[in-house]
């Protein structure tokens, strides 16, 4: 027999689970919904001192007391720290360990990262240790709920019941950092990943597929994947399918992530077109890509020319290798426009995680101040282009468009963070930041095929650009993927990439 063991997230107790425990115990299995210390009705349990380790060793006694020859470890959300830590003290006792919509902590990360306030993030670091009198942390009103996560497929009546019952999290469970062996990764274990919340197979196929080293862990074949169309709290929104699925992830079920490892990745396939070679110069991290008519003897130059700024996406590990500037991609952008008489400009920016963002952000007005100051570029006529996660760096532009910014350009770009995106600061909200655009032009290429949960940020952005009024020329991709550049070698993708670079280099003229 098999005993689940159910790890709520923060601010909730065992009550969330109790519509899974009962499904799981009509298939056969043992269940058992965990309260953890200081959560729940256990809330007058907790002190100052209640930490994660509290948390470690309130499951150790719960899987000390089960006597089923196979346990399954559920953790959800912040429920995935003090589910790894106890599995750890207790790897010979588990089964398989399930992150039900939850990340990947490992050895020195502290839960802190899940709360979506930076502000609260900074506070919390500086208390002055357990005898601060704020040792807890309010649960957030009903109104923020949906900032720790997709509250997509919740009635108005649980989501109501969620937020009333939701109880003050000590503060050290989320700020002591999880100690962890290697024993626990040894340990089969199962991913059930919330698409509504931002998580998808095809994305954790994409992170691996990047050769980013912390996510080929995932290749291991004792590692599965699920997905559930839900939001992030998908034993209320969907108890019957959430318990199926741990059913099914038990019995070792699930889809494999493939290595690859004899597939070239798709970043790194061939551009869709045959474009020419180019100069290219490299300087730092910044490479421009030149005219053939651009006279070297800048003192001969007769006209400085507009300048493209192609932004790349992440986060990209920085040991992954060769770096965005020289993916094909990248290339056969700087080299195209180059091509048709301004000067490409690819860029390595430092989004090595979602934390992030504020340093990339950084080194592209690093880059673009650089590029403007160039004597074969005409400062006035700057065109920047955002590709996927990279969209999010294009929030600052659009919200205060300098006057020398002639376009802003994206490529199946995400528009908002991802639900599941805590760290990303709240500015980099481009679906916000285009109500101050104005009129500065924006070229939008949305793909066909793209993933749910980035096409909704797209909607989002369409939705809120109309109200505005802003300038948005929308091209689509017809059966086009995320990348289809070095995917999808057919003439509509072709087309829409012709399309795009005339639209933004017509900007550029005026």
């Amino acid at each position: 027999m098999t005993a689940f063991i159910l790890v709520a997230g923060a601010h909730t107790g065992s009550w969330i689970w109790q519509a899974v425990a009962d499904r799981l115990r009509e298939s056969g299995a043992q269940a058992y919904p965990v309260t953890l210390t200081g959560m729940g009705d256990r809330g007058h349990a907790a002190g100052p001192d209640t930490d994660l380790e509290t948390h470690i060793h309130d499951l150790l006694r719960v899987i000390d007391r089960t006597d089923a020859a196979e346990v399954v470890l559920v953790g959800h959300c912040y429920g995935i720290y003090p589910v790894l830590g106890a599995a750890d003290r207790r790897p010979e006792r588990i089964a398989r360990i399930v992150h039900l919509d939850a990340g990947m902590p490992q050895h020195g990360d502290q839960a802190l990262t899940l709360v979506p306030d930076q502000a609260v993030r900074d506070r919390l670091l500086h208390r002055a240790g357990p005898a601060d009198d704020d040792w807890r942390i309010p649960p957030p009103p009903l109104e923020e709920w949906q900032r720790w996560g997709s509250v997509a497929g919740l009635s108005p009546a649980v989501l109501a019941r969620l937020a009333g019952d939701a109880v003050p999290q000590p503060v050290s469970t989320l700020t002591q950092p999880l100690r962890l062996s290697k024993a626990v990764s040894e340990l089969p274990k199962t991913g059930v990943l919330c698409t509504a919340n931002g998580s998808s197979i095809a994305m954790v196929e994409a992170l691996v597929g990047l050769g980013d080293p912390r996510f080929q862990v995932l290749t291991d074949p004792r590692v599965s994947f699920f997905e559930l169309d839900t939001g992030h709290w998908p034993m209320l929104s969907c108890p019957h399918e959430v318990a199926e699925t741990l059913v099914r992830a038990a019995a070792g079920e699930g889809h494999r992530v493939a290595a690859a490892v004899n597939e070239q990745p798709a970043h790194l396939r061939p551009f869709l077109m045959d474009v020419p070679e180019r100069t290219r110069e490299r300087l730092g991290r910044v490479d421009l890509y030149l005219p053939d008519d651009l006279p070297d003897d800048l003192a001969e130059a007769d006209r400085p020319r507009p300048a493209v700024v192609f932004v790349h996406g992440g986060p990209v590990h920085p040991d992954v290798r060769p770096t965005p500037r020289d993916w094909p991609g990248f290339v056969g952008y700087g080299r195209y426009v180059a091509g048709l008489g301004a000067v490409g400009v690819t860029l390595d920016h430092r989004l090595h995680d979602l934390a992030d963002y504020g340093r990339a952000a950084e080194d592209i007005a690093e880059a673009v101040d650089l590029v403007r100051a160039d004597p074969r570029v005409d400062g006035d006529r700057v065109a920047l282009w955002h590709f996927s996660s990279g969209g999010l760096l294009a929030a600052d532009w659009l919200a205060a468009p300098p006057p020398w910014l002639r376009c802003v350009a994206a490529s199946y770009p995400i528009l908002a963070p991802l639900p599941n995106w805590g760290l990303v600061d709240s500015r980099f909200r481009p679906a916000d930041a285009v109500r101050t655009a104005g009129r500065l032009p924006i070229v939008l290429t949305r793909v066909e095929l793209e993933r749910p949960e980035i096409a909704v940020t797209v909607e989002e952005f369409l939705a809120v650009a109309e109200k505005c009024d802003a300038a948005v020329e929308v091209i689509d991709v017809p059966l086009g993927h995320h990348g289809f550049e070095t995917i999808d070698h057919t003439e509509q993708a072709r087309d829409a990439v012709e399309r795009a670079v005339r639209s933004v280099l017509g900007h550029l003229r005026r």
